[in-house]
């Protein structure tokens, strides 16, 4: 089982939190990065999605700020060893308020099938040498791995509140974090966590690059702080999970085609309009729905007996159905965004799907099996900034 610490974090000290700390790096436009850094000169995104400067290049230029804002208590460091408490509350899609609650540490880098913490998705190809090479400048870890905790009864040891540090309300998302650094607290959640395999949720290619540095520090002879990675970890349980869906973009086919390749597999009905509210009525009638350029849709039913012997996810019915239909496939969050990006010509054609269930998320990490690539999407999104992890060999220190 996989071993989850506290360490001494990096916090900001006295800046306007709902001015400094951003979205993940990988949510953000060209345009978002823009915006988040005009706010505030210690947004995080100059050290996370950093850019030239001064004729140096990104890596040394967020390493070169990430020092300054240390040397002027920017960042502050933790005086003893703590853990986060990460609380999230939200309106989800069905209209429901609600709250959640996960813990920020550093839990352990395992070899790939070593058994501990464990991958939910099949990933695609992506180049992973940006996070790499941040992590080997600034030689921190800046935004965490999200991990789910087989650990029956993870959520009631959080509930307690720590020591409150800050809150920010953004997009209608309640964002709360505090220090936890009592002793027997700190023992009893490490403990909890160590207890049963952790499956990756979010961040699978930086959990995969922490390997990598681990092993370089490895051979430089830097053993220690590497060997883990920062990771926000909540229970895998219904009402601290909310799940939505990742949609296919389809290039290489058009509509017509494609539909004609499903048709042996999924019953075909008129969908009427591409409109959010569609997501209701397929979760009703149990379909998907294929999007043409027009803006308009078809349900898609699958076949009684079409799928004997394929995972109970519209993502692997996808796959099965076009396994032997040439065509290429990208993945698009939203509703209205599917439907944009068809109706321009930027995809052929799409497909919305329904959410994976909680049900059977913790069904394949109980058998340990895989779910295509882009099955899930977990909101709300962490923040980037709350929390940052010094990797600081003492000869290698942020300090």
């Amino acid at each position: 089982m996989p071993r989850f610490e506290p360490f001494r974090a990096l916090r900001y000290a006295h800046a306007p939190l709902d001015l400094v700390w951003a979205p993940p790096y990988d949510v953000l436009s060209d345009a978002d990065r823009a915006e988040l850094a005009a706010r505030h000169p210690d947004n995080i995104v100059h050290v996370d999605v950093p850019l030239e400067s001064d004729g140096s290049g990104r890596y040394e230029s967020a390493a070169r700020t990430l020092r300054s804002w240390v040397a002027n208590d920017v960042l502050v460091r933790d005086e003893r060893p703590s853990f986060t408490l990460y609380r999230m509350t939200f309106v989800d899609p069905t209209g429901r308020r609600r709250s959640t609650v996960g813990v920020i540490g550093a839990l352990e880098v395992v070899d790939e099938g070593a058994g501990g913490v464990l991958p939910h998705e099949r990933t695609t190809p992506k180049a992973k040498t940006d996070r790499l090479d941040l992590t080997r400048a600034t030689r921190c870890n800046l935004s965490p791995v999200w991990g789910l905790s087989l650990t029956t009864g993870l959520t009631d040891l959080l509930q307690q509140p720590g020591e409150a540090l800050g809150s920010v309300e953004i997009d209608g998302v309640l964002h709360e974090v505090e220090r936890v650094d009592e002793s027997a607290r700190v023992a009893a959640i490490a403990a909890a966590v160590a207890a049963n395999d952790v499956v990756i949720a979010d961040g699978h290619h930086r959990y995969a690059i922490s390997r990598t540095f681990r092993d370089e520090e490895r051979e430089a002879g830097h053993r220690g702080d590497a060997e883990l990675v920062l990771t926000y970890v909540g229970e895998l349980v219904e009402e601290q999970l909310s799940v939505e869906a990742i949609h296919r973009l389809y290039t290489g086919i058009d509509a017509t085609s494609l539909a004609g390749a499903l048709e042996p597999f999924f019953e075909i009905a008129p969908a009427g309009p591409i409109e959010p509210g569609i997501t209701a009525e397929m979760a009703r009638r149990g379909a998907l729905v294929l999007v043409r350029p027009d803006r308009t849709g078809l349900f898609l039913t699958p076949r009684s007996g079409a799928f004997g012997g394929v995972r109970d996810l519209d993502g692997a019915r996808l796959e099965h159905a076009l396994a032997s239909t040439v065509h290429e496939v990208t993945y698009q969050h939203g509703v209205d965004l599917v439907a944009d990006i068809v109706a321009s010509g930027r995809a052929t054609a799409g497909v919305l799907i329904r959410p994976v269930t909680v049900a059977e998320i913790r069904r394949t990490a109980d058998e340990g099996l895989l779910m295509p690539p882009k099955s899930t999407f977990f909101t709300p999104k962490l923040r980037t900034g709350p929390v940052l992890r010094p990797l600081d060999d003492a000869s290698h220190s942020v300090n």
